[in-house]
């Protein structure tokens, strides 16, 4: 995925919290925009929870966004 689709789901106004689905199958989700931190070039992010807990992302990896039912649905989706 490119990181400019996660730049905005990040920044969404209303923000809307949204899990990152990873090749490997793993998954983050993002609980508030400040928790989430994408590198200038993209080539890496960073994904905290709310227990401190900080995973390094490469962004490739992420192979959709889910956001939650109710709200628009993510692109990547």
């Amino acid at each position: 995925m490119r990181a400019e689709e996660i730049r905005d789901a990040q920044r969404a106004q209303p923000f809307i919290p949204f899990t990152m689905h990873l090749a490997d199958g793993r998954e983050f989700t993002v609980v508030h925009p400040d928790f989430l931190w994408v590198s200038r070039a993209g080539r890496f992010a960073i994904v905290e929870d709310l227990d401190g807990n900080s995973e390094h992302i490469d962004p490739l990896m992420v192979v959709s966004l889910t956001i939650p039912a109710g709200h628009a649905e993510s692109p990547t989706s």
